[in-house]
Formats: C-alpha cells, sequence, structure tokens
C-alpha cells in the first residue's frame, strides 16, 4: 500500500475550518493516515476560540507523504521556528499543501519561490507585493505547481482535498465523498464569483454611499459615470476619481459587479426567464451578461442557475388530455 500519510500543522491563531474541512475529507475517504501537531505539542487555541488538542509536538513528527499547512490569524506575524520546522518537514514529503493564508506560511518557507499559487482574494495582493518570486494568481479555488499545492480561502480547502483524494484515489469515491458533503467535486467558477462586490469598500463620503446603495437598488438605471456623478453633485472626472480613492475600484467596475451580483441572485432565487433577468439586471440584453457571467465566473447565466439554483424549477404541468 502506498504511504498516504497527512500531517496537518497547528499554531495558536489557526482558522479552525482550514483544519476541519480538509481532515473531514481524507477521513472520509479511509485511505488516510492522519495526523496533527504542534510546537510543543501543546492545545492551540483558533482564531475562532476554539481549542484543538494536536495528537503530537511538531518537533518530533516525522515527515509526512502529504504535509497541510492552514492559514488563520495566527500567519500574520509567524513564529521563525514554526516556519523553519514547516521547512524542514516539507523537505522530506512527498506533496506539499496549504489552505487560504497558510500560504504566507509556505512562502516564508521559501516553498513558493519561483511558484504559482494562490491565498484567500482578500489577501492576494499582499502576498504577492510581500513575496514578488511568487506568481500569485487569485482567481483559482487552488492552484498545483509540481508537489506543491495552495488554495484559496476557508472552504476552498475543502475543494483541494477533495482533488487529492481524486488524484490518490480515484474519481468515484472523490465524487461520492463530495456528495456526502453536499458539494460540487470541482466548483464551478472562481473566487471572482465571491469577491465581486466584497472587494469593494464602502465610500467615506455620504453623497458617495448613496450613490453605491443608489447603484444596488436601481441596477437597471443609467449607471454611466455622468449619471452617477450628477447623484452625487460632482463633475464626472472628480467623481471618478474621488469614487476609486473611497472604494478602492472604479465606478465601472463596481456598477459590473453589482449587476453581476444581481443577476446571480435572480437566476438562484426566481423563476424568471434569462431575458427578463438580462434586463432586471441592467444589461443591454442576454448576450451581455452571457459575457459578464463567462468573462468572471466561467460560466453561462444558465449553467449557473443549474449548479446553484436554491430550489429545481418545477416541471410545467403538462396540458390535461382532451376528453
Amino acid at each position: 500500500m502506498a504511504d498516504r500519510s497527512v500531517l496537518f500543522v497547528l499554531f495558536d491563531g489557526v482558522q479552525s475550518l482550514d483544519v476541519t474541512g480538509p481532515l473531514e475529507v481524507l477521513s472520509a475517504a479511509a485511505g488516510y493516515r492522519i495526523r496533527t501537531a504542534s510546537p510543543g505539542g501543546l492545545p492551540v487555541r483558533t482564531g475562532s476560540g476554539l481549542r484543538l488538542l494536536p495528537d503530537e509536538d511538531l518537533a518530533h513528527a516525522a515527515a509526512p507523504h502529504t504535509l497541510i499547512v492552514p492559514g488563520g490569524p495566527g500567519t500574520r506575524r509567524p513564529v521563525p521556528e514554526l516556519v523553519a520546522r514547516i521547512a524542514e518537514l516539507a523537505d522530506g514529503a512527498e506533496r506539499v499543501a496549504s489552505v487560504c493564508t497558510g500560504a504566507f506560511l509556505l512562502a516564508e518557507a521559501g516553498l513558493l519561490a519561483g511558484r504559482r499559487a494562490t491565498t484567500h482574494w482578500a489577501h492576494a495582493e499582499a502576498l504577492a507585493r510581500r513575496f514578488p518570486d511568487v506568481t500569485v494568481e487569485p482567481d483559482p479555488i487552488h492552484v498545483r505547481d509540481g508537489r506543491v499545492a495552495t488554495s484559496a480561502g476557508v472552504t476552498a480547502g475543502i475543494d483541494l482535498a477533495l482533488a487529492l483524494v481524486e488524484e490518490d484515489l480515484g474519481r468515484e469515491l472523490a465524487l461520492r465523498i463530495a456528495r456526502h458533503l453536499v458539494m460540487f467535486l470541482r466548483r464551478p467558477g472562481g473566487q471572482a464569483q465571491f469577491s465581486t462586490q466584497l472587494a469593494a469598500q464602502l465610500a467615506v463620503r455620504q453623497p458617495l454611499r448613496d450613490v453605491q446603495r443608489w447603484i444596488t437598488e436601481h441596477p437597471d438605471a443609467d449607471l454611466s459615470v455622468e449619471a452617477l456623478a450628477r447623484r452625487a453633485s460632482l463633475s464626472p472626472r472628480q467623481f471618478a476619481r474621488v469614487f476609486v480613492a473611497e472604494t478602492g475600484t472604479t465606478p465601472g467596475r463596481y456598477v459590473d459587479g453589482v449587476r453581476l451580483e444581481v443577476a446571480r441572485r435572480h437566476l438562484e432565487d426566481s423563476d424568471d426567464g434569462i431575458e427578463q433577468i438580462a434586463r432586471r439586471s441592467g444589461y443591454r440584453n442576454p448576450e451581455a451578461m452571457r459575457r459578464a457571467f463567462a468573462r468572471t465566473l466561467a460560466v453561462s447565466p444558465l449553467d449557473y442557475r443549474r449548479r446553484f439554483r436554491a430550489t429545481p424549477t418545477p416541471a410545467p404541468t403538462p396540458a390535461p388530455t382532451p376528453a
């Protein structure tokens, strides 16, 4: 039997779901020897306050086949000894993976130098800035570069674990576990589907906040820079400049994000047709909405509805047969 030992690195401030999510997937596969280890073998307190009791002292842990490094607030100021031990264990491991901001610990350990990697969308820019020798890809749910795999925020660790199970034990088992967890084996789209509006900040000035609220409430209105500037009582040039300074994005991108978000919500929660949803969301026509979905989510509106609809669209009632 192939060595399928897995070691999870624990530390104070770890994100609990970064650990328990992948661990649940791998334990369900029943083909792995899973251990957890922390500095000194001491209990750790997660970012949410949950206490985890490790199996062993990280200093004495043997190099596993797969080393998994979770993220969490504890990665912000990593202890040098922890980073050094991760580097040592990774040197003897066949495969190394990180969840969320665990990528920062891998980068600190020199394991991402010259590689492609991802992390939580909100921290991707910081990772790229801090480690310029890493090619950070902010959109993928997970990235595999050689023996090193990195995943996006929190629940993306589950996606990565499913990919590892599929690689090690086959698609059928991975699919069975995904169904048990009520998940897709391969989630459609990337992180952009979650970060479209979350990335935008709330403006400081009240007139701009009012404009942001107007955009959200009237996605089908005239949302050109000129029209929005009039609502804010600013010139178009001044409005565009101030909007970027206070929200971190351009008016056009913000509008695009809101319209996509509105369309997604209608696709998930309503029985409306594609043409009606496109019109209510502010798109010129269904084709414009389709292009927006393909560009940002890598799926068509129809595919998105099939995969993400909260409840199936009821089948039409057949017409009664004439007597």
